[in-house]
């Protein structure tokens, strides 16, 4: 199997076992960053719409009572399963839903007013390769709007970082700093127009208990905060680590890039 394949097994296989704790998890299902994806997109009410790693549906259901129509897209059945029952349980009857590979979207191209894609890039084998599709399938004008998992430029801080939500999750290929973000996007043929750092700050057992995370990784986790230097120590701004309240926080990035 291609590296590329057995990762997507790997996401297939970690968010279909985990997929209803995603459609409950309050940190995806609101919060001022959703509320922020949306106002940065103004949606307007003949809008086609494609939500790429719907995850628990939050973001197409967000967005749908504001547009024509939404088409919520995901790698894994189960997940997407979960989201449509989510979903449909709110009420969402224009949003429809298809398995489809964020690198490989099987749209035609001029199609969709926005693309959004919020907390699920770092499981994706080609990050660029997404970005691409997303700036084809859009029309002139149109905007690819992503929230994903943010590092520090300062490599060593970064490289920890990104081990320790490996470590969380397996499933998790990589996280990006702003410039490489920006880059992408860029060579993606997009301009930049927004970005924005959002922090988020999380409890860490129930944070490690969406994926399942044996004693033995939770008490990793804990010592990986705990011991890590600077910047990443001010990165994790870790606290109460040696009580049931742990926490630390992660930072995210909005950007947002148009098709000219």
């Amino acid at each position: 199997m291609k590296p590329d394949q057995e990762a997507k097994s790997r996401s297939q296989e970690r968010f279909g076992q985990f997929a209803e704790r995603y459609v409950t998890s309050q940190s995806h299902a609101k919060g001022s960053d959703l509320d922020r994806l949306f106002e940065i997109a103004n949606p307007q009410a003949d809008w086609l719409v494609l939500d790429v790693a719907t995850g628990g549906g939050h973001t197409a259901l967000k967005f749908a009572p504001h547009v024509q129509s939404v088409i919520a897209s995901d790698l894994t059945f189960k997940m997407l399963a979960a989201a449509k029952e989510f979903i449909r349980g709110k009420g969402g009857r224009n949003v429809t839903f298809e398995q489809t590979e964020a690198e490989h979207l099987p749209f035609a191209s001029d199609r969709f007013d926005l693309v959004t894609c919020r907390i699920a890039p770092h499981h994706f084998s080609d990050c660029a390769g997404f970005i691409r599709e997303g700036q084809r399938v859009l029309k002139e004008g149109g905007m690819l709007l992503v929230q994903d998992h943010l590092l520090p430029e300062d490599q060593t801080a970064a490289r920890l970082i990104d081990a320790f939500e490996r470590l969380r999750d397996p499933s998790h290929q990589r996280a990006f700093s702003r410039s490489e973000w920006v880059g992408m996007f860029e060579q993606g043929g997009l301009q930049v127009v927004h970005t924005q750092e959002i922090l988020k700050r999380h409890d860490l057992l129930p944070w490690a208990g969406r994926q399942g995370c044996s004693a033995e990784t939770l008490a990793q986790l804990r010592e990986m905060i705990k011991t890590a230097p600077p910047p990443a120590a001010d990165w994790f701004e870790g606290e109460a680590l040696d009580t049931l309240e742990a926490s630390f926080c992660n930072h995210h990035l909005l950007i947002a890039g148009r098709r000219m």
